[in-house]
């Protein structure tokens, strides 16, 4: 088989796999939110009347939801039916932040032994008439196809390392760390999903492909890039709906300039944590989306006024 049809292949099968990461993720939420998703927009729309139960709760539904962008999603929603309003979210957006890395820590661990498990249970429980028990079977069986997909990126490494503009990207990120923030931006703007963009690093990184240090830096753009969500579904919601967009592009931007300084510091720091390689980078973007989260925290208000006079007067 020659080098075009392998290349062809290559690319045709990491689509493959990132539509099946996607369908997992679909499925999973859609269980998740079958099981508890009535009582958490309860939750959001009740019990967020300060920043730090805002930021509990936001941790708590992400957690669940696995996905930042779907927490999102419903709190906007929220706010356009007038159920919540834009000071009450900032401390939800910083909840969501921490909430989505329980996805990247997942993904961390070996799981290829728990995909036909997952797979198998969860196909079993799907087929029950009980939706508790059928949303739990789809919530396994959408967890076994993300851990699929998962172990298809690390075998498709190598050979998309092997095309000239991934090799060409591969360098880049390796020698500019800035170049890195901005490719995990557009690519994580591009697939919809911080959690996916991560994981794809993730693989890169396990096979030696990039450094730690670019791995990280990829991560702190994915932070930006997942953003678009919000700005998508903010289109032509009220002020407040949109002021909640806004909020969470500036968080997140404002929350990677913070790093970029000390970000050698901070690589080196992590990669006294652990040895792993996925868990290195796992627990990289637990620690940045805490630290970013406690340092707008006592400052919920002063940012919501200060995103309001900025969006308002436009």
């Amino acid at each position: 088989m020659n080098h075009g049809v392998m290349d062809l292949l290559s690319i045709f099968m990491f689509v493959l796999f990132i539509i099946l990461f996607f369908a997992g993720m679909t499925i999973l939420r859609i269980g998740l939110f079958n099981i508890s998703g009535d009582r958490m927009k309860k939750w959001l729309s009740k019990l967020t009347d300060s920043p730090l139960k805002g930021l509990i709760l936001g941790i708590i539904v992400t957690a669940i939801l696995q996905s930042s962008s779907a927490v999102m999603v419903i709190t906007i929603g929220l706010i356009a039916a007038g159920q919540l309003t834009f000071k009450r979210s900032i401390g939800i957006i910083l909840g969501t932040n921490i909430g989505t890395t329980v996805t990247v820590e997942f993904l961390a661990f070996s799981t290829d032994s728990f995909i036909l498990p997952l797979v198998l249970i969860g196909s079993i429980f799907s087929l029950f008439k009980h939706s508790k028990y059928r949303s739990l079977g789809f919530s396994l069986f959408g967890l076994g196809t993300i851990f699929l997909a998962m172990e298809g990126f690390k075998k498709l490494t190598v050979p998309l390392s092997q095309l000239p503009l991934v090799k060409m990207a591969l360098t880049e990120i390796n020698d500019h760390f800035l170049f890195a923030i901005i490719l995990g931006t557009v690519v994580t703007s591009i697939i919809q999903s911080s959690s996916a963009a991560t994981g794809i690093a993730m693989s890169f990184l396990q096979s030696d492909m990039i450094h730690l240090q670019s791995a990280i830096s990829f991560m702190l753009g994915s932070n930006i890039g997942t953003c678009m969500t919000a700005i998508l579904a903010a289109i032509g919601s009220g002020m407040e709906a949109r002021l909640t967009s806004y909020a969470h592009v500036w968080l997140n931007i404002i929350g990677v300039l913070i790093f970029i300084p000390f970000i050698s510091i901070f690589t080196e720091f992590i990669e006294v944590l652990t040895p792993d390689r996925a868990q290195q980078l796992a627990h990289s973007s637990v620690l940045f989306n805490v630290i970013v989260s406690f340092i707008f925290l006592p400052i919920a208000k002063p940012f919501s006024i200060f995103i309001e006079r900025l969006h308002n007067s436009k």
